[in-house]
């Protein structure tokens, strides 16, 4: 069974509020944290531009700062009441490099008691690669921070052994918003990337920042892929210099035309795309992964203890999410208990992942259980299919939300498109009896998780093998009960047999 966090490791749900003050942007992000489990509740952005004139003057932009303390003394007004530890304001490159940086700093302090504090280059990037960890904890490879003045590059190696450098190859520090001249830009980020090539090669980038994730959603519109969840998204060497060439060649007002894309970024990301472009030719990239999480989650995951910091943020977070219903956890535990054994002796769908998937989706078994019964399959699997969950990629939320939809119904499969195109049949069969395993746990035992320490199921040859403890045959009783068993058999495959 899955390690999981108590009362002692898991610490009752907070919210904690991170002020960052980019260089090209100015965000409050409000969090609630269960545990390891993070969850946006609330998400203001400005586009101040501080960063716009740096290049030109070394100074941030007039305009940028009356927009940056405009939106700070908001902020401030809607953390009204909020004690000073749960609240973090940090700014970075912009801040960090304008001779005017500190006046800046001192008029914020003024105007809102907000105290900022100056990542410098080192730092932006450990927290860089704390957030893509925070919300992917086995990655590998190279994280990529692109912000509004500085890229920061950095080599994954666990939580505490991170190696970083920033580079001045923000589109902003790369001449925008001028148009992109290509060939002069490409010199100069092959110039800044020359001398790391070989430091940070690596088949795998993690892509950090909203230029990048803009460019991914452009990717899925341009591919008509079925599910638009930026986090974790992942495009292929030969797809990621294709898109990106694309995006350098066009004009202001062609990128206007293309729906989808933030208005705000017409002027930067061809700059984007270019970087994007250099680091997958210079650093040997095979897939790029799109990070939702960066700097701010970073902050928040160096602050956890330690002990909460190792928990899964998968399965946290599928607690958390039926947690916030009302829903007891124990079904969930008991469940993963009684059907572990079960698929551990199944041929591995995910590699070492199928454990973590039925910890997950035992977890989210019940979350329907507030929902109309004629729909509870549709809907849960499209909350399970969006859900700001972390610590999984494209293939398996698809599987979880295929699990959650036949954890309610016995059709063969969800009526959408993202099951074909993302899933094998392999997987989607494997989807369908998960879910009916589910399913058969939820109705033996009636929602009792202490019920289900009565049987068991397991396989025998080419018999799917129901069976109740001595004095609980009773539990095997009921048309119900016979039907569920019958559709996990059919899915598996195998003959039933209760004992």
């Amino acid at each position: 069974m899955w390690p999981r966090g108590d009362s002692a490791s898991r610490p009752d749900g907070r919210q904690a509020a991170v002020i960052d003050v980019g260089s090209n942007s100015v965000r409050l992000v409000i969090y609630r944290v269960d545990g390891r489990a993070l969850w946006t509740i609330y998400n203001e952005k400005v586009v101040a531009g501080l960063g716009r004139d740096l290049m030109a003057s070394r100074r941030l932009s007039p305009e940028g700062v009356e927009a940056a303390v405009g939106a700070l003394r908001r902020f401030r007004s809607v953390l009204d009441g909020w004690r000073a530890d749960e609240v973090t304001a940090c700014a970075t490159a912009a801040v960090r490099e304008a001779a005017d940086g500190k006046a800046f700093l001192k008029r914020v302090l003024e105007e809102t008691g907000l105290e900022v504090r100056v990542l410098t280059g080192e730092e932006e990037a450990r927290y860089a690669a704390l957030g893509v960890i925070c919300g992917q904890p086995d990655a590998e490879g190279v994280v990529g921070d692109l912000g509004g003045s500085s890229l920061e590059l950095v080599r994954l190696n666990g939580f505490t052994q991170i190696e970083g450098v920033t580079l001045p190859l923000g589109p902003f520090a790369l001449g925008a918003p001028k148009p992109l001249n290509v060939e002069r830009t490409k010199r100069l980020v092959d110039d800044h990337l020359s001398p790391l090539a070989n430091r940070y090669a690596s088949p795998e980038f993690h892509a950090v920042g909203g230029a990048w994730r803009n460019l991914a959603l452009l990717h899925m519109q341009l591919a008509d892929y079925p599910l638009h969840v930026a986090h974790q998204y992942e495009i292929s060497r030969a797809e990621g210099l294709d898109l990106a060439r694309f995006v350098q060649r066009q004009s202001r007002s062609s990128l206007e035309g293309i729906e989808g894309l933030s208005k705000k970024r017409f002027d930067t990301l061809p700059y984007a795309a270019l970087v994007l472009e250099r680091l997958i030719e210079r650093l040997g990239v095979e897939k790029v992964v799109i990070s939702a999480y960066g700097v701010r989650e970073g902050l928040l995951l160096e602050a956890m203890p330690p002990e909460v910091r190792q928990l899964d943020p998968l399965i946290e977070g599928c607690e958390a999410l039926t947690a916030q219903r009302g829903i007891t956890p124990e079904l969930g535990h008991a469940l993963e208990a009684w059907i572990g054994p079960l698929f551990e002796k199944l041929p591995a769908q995910f590699g070492g992942r199928d454990g973590v998937l039925v910890a997950a989706a035992s977890r989210l078994a019940d979350l329907g259980a507030r929902l109309h019964p004629d729909h509870r399959a549709d809907l849960a699997f499209e909350q399970v299919l969006r859900a700001p969950l972390a610590a999984m990629n494209h293939a398996e939320r698809v599987f979880l939300a295929s699990v959650a939809f036949s954890r309610h119904s016995a059709a063969p499969q969800p009526p959408d498109p993202a099951i074909s195109r993302v899933l094998t049949p392999e997987r989607r069969q494997r989807a369908r009896a998960l879910g009916s395993a589910l399913r058969l746990g939820c109705d033996l035992s009636g929602h009792n998780p202490r019920l289900l320490e009565k049987s068991s199921v397991t396989v025998r040859g080419d018999r799917l093998v129901l069976t109740a403890l001595a004095g609980w045959e009773d539990m095997l009783l009921g048309e119900q009960t016979t039907r569920r068993a019958q559709t996990l058999a059919q899915a598996l495959k195998l003959k039933l047999e209760l004992t």
